[in-house]
């Protein structure tokens, strides 16, 4: 009997939460945002520096979301937790809507799972990294861990060849030659050594005052120690360690930018010992590269705003993670950004001294959605003409003028003209702040195309050929020496 109502209630809650997809983006925007940090201390390991520096001139990457929250199509995890900024469905008990939930592993069976159609879609998209979630906030284990239970491989999906989810994204996204990053999160909900069933689950911090019960927390502790230990032994060369979930964290590193994400801050410290953490992690990985994200110190090599890009240059590394639609896992009938819209904010990324990492969700069949295919060839159609100006770039001190940003190498300068779509490209293209020394060339990168162009006072104007204007898309980059 028991069996038989939750499945009414799996279908009954599906379709509803299907039907409220659009609202669910709009409050997955809410207070889940990881803001950009202000404080950053450069790492001391030359291993870490050589790879940090590997890793800026890649630019552009893919953040893979993906879990149980993918068959009903909903926001990850968030449901779970009981803060004012989310929404579950009227006519559920919050107790109720946790079993339902956590019962979504009973029913995630992606037959049609399939790594090398995300790898080949990211490389055709000119990607050059991913960072796959192994586990987000619910608990859910992409990856055979031995810790728990609520993972991938206990399920229907269990006997499947590629059951090992992680494991197979990972090897097919270094058949392709791409950086490898595990995403991690640190607060885990389904542990009840996190969010122990003796209490109510008020937010997203651990339910129980850690210092009253400190062997409670030393087990957290060591559950998550082992876990990340299997991810850094047994699934080949790992590049990245992105962790999740930045309200975990030394009560001492709480500072007023943490506190102004309006999340819940509690008296104690919840520590997860990240020095015995990394001092495994880099054992296992050397030069491994940590983002524990917003968390000041040794262990976040780069900064991480979310969903924006900062308004100047920086001059840390740093990463701008942002979704090709308006959620991170998959949602159906997500409105998903013109290749354009992607392509602006790549260039203003780097422009500006970062890295994008772009989230796209699979299906809950395995596959990624039809509808952003086409968009990531679009993207990379462009990227293939334009990679100069793309990869291995470094900012400028001058990176903006108008619609065009700069960026350069040890050899040339590039500008980078936006194009508004619908809009006739102008016969002319003018900047100033970065301009071509007395006698230099000017070419149209993705041609070699050579181009006329005139100097007046502090302003560079471009003749752009109707050739040109006609079959132009995205933006224009040009370049020279300067």
């Amino acid at each position: 009997m028991q069996s038989l109502s939750y499945s009414k209630l799996f279908y009954g809650l599906a379709m509803l939460l299907v039907s409220l997809a659009s609202s669910t983006s709009l409050f997955a925007q809410g207070g889940n945002l990881h803001e950009q940090s202000e404080v950053y201390v450069a790492p001391t390991d030359p291993l870490v520096q050589e790879k940090l520096k590997v890793w800026g001139d890649q630019k552009f990457g893919m953040l893979i979301h993906w879990g149980v929250y993918a068959v009903p199509g909903i926001i990850e995890s968030w449901q779970l937790c009981s803060e004012p900024w989310l929404e579950r469905p009227e006519g559920i008990s919050y107790n109720d809507y946790k079993k339902w939930y956590w019962n979504l592993s009973s029913v995630f069976n992606p037959v049609n799972f399939d790594p090398d159609q995300w790898a080949e879609a990211a490389a055709d998209a000119g990607m050059k990294y991913v960072v796959f979630t192994t586990k987000h906030h619910d608990g859910f284990n992409m990856f055979d861990t031995q810790q728990s239970d609520y993972k991938i491989t206990n399920g229907p999906f269990k006997n499947h060849p590629k059951a090992n989810v992680a494991k197979y994204v990972f090897e097919a996204f270094r058949d392709k030659d791409f950086m490898i990053g595990a995403y991690f999160s640190k607060p885990d909900w389904h542990n009840p050594d996190f969010w122990w069933d003796k209490y109510a689950t008020p937010d997203r911090n651990v339910n129980y005052d850690i210092r009253k019960y400190p062997e409670k927390w030393k087990s957290f502790q060591d559950f998550t120690y082992n876990q990340i230990s299997e991810l850094m032994h047994d699934y080949g060369d790992i590049d990245i360690l992105w962790l999740d979930g930045g309200w975990v964290r030394p009560r001492e590193t709480v500072t007023d930018e943490v506190r102004a994400w309006g999340a819940p801050i509690p008296e104690f410290s919840q520590e997860i010992d990240m020095p015995r953490i990394a001092e495994m992690a880099r054992e296992a990985q050397p030069g491994i590269i940590f983002a524990d994200r917003t968390v000041h110190g040794p262990y976040e090599n780069y900064q991480t705003p979310e969903r924006k890009i900062p308004d100047t240059k920086l001059d840390n590394p740093w990463e701008t993670c942002m979704t090709l639609g308006n959620n991170w896992g998959y949602v159906p009938n997500d409105n998903f950004k013109t290749s354009a819209k992607v392509i602006h904010s790549l260039v203003e990324v780097v422009a500006k001294g970062g890295n994008m990492l772009l989230g796209v969700g699979p299906q809950p069949d395995g596959l990624l959605p039809p509808d952003a295919l086409p968009i990531l060839a679009e993207i990379g159609d462009w990227l293939e003409l334009n990679s100069e100006a793309i990869y291995g770039t470094h900012a400028l001190d001058t990176y903006q003028d108008g619609n065009t940003w700069f960026t350069a190498n040890d050899k040339e300068t590039f500008a980078i003209t936006l194009l508004e779509d619908g809009k006739e490209v102008p016969k002319s293209i003018s900047w100033s702040g970065n301009l071509p020394k007395k006698g230099s060339t000017l070419r149209l990168v993705s041609t070699g195309q050579k181009l006329n162009y005139t100097l007046d006072g502090n302003t560079v104007s471009v003749q752009i050929p109707s050739e040109i204007r006609k079959n132009a898309r995205a933006a224009l980059a040009f370049s020279f020496k300067n």
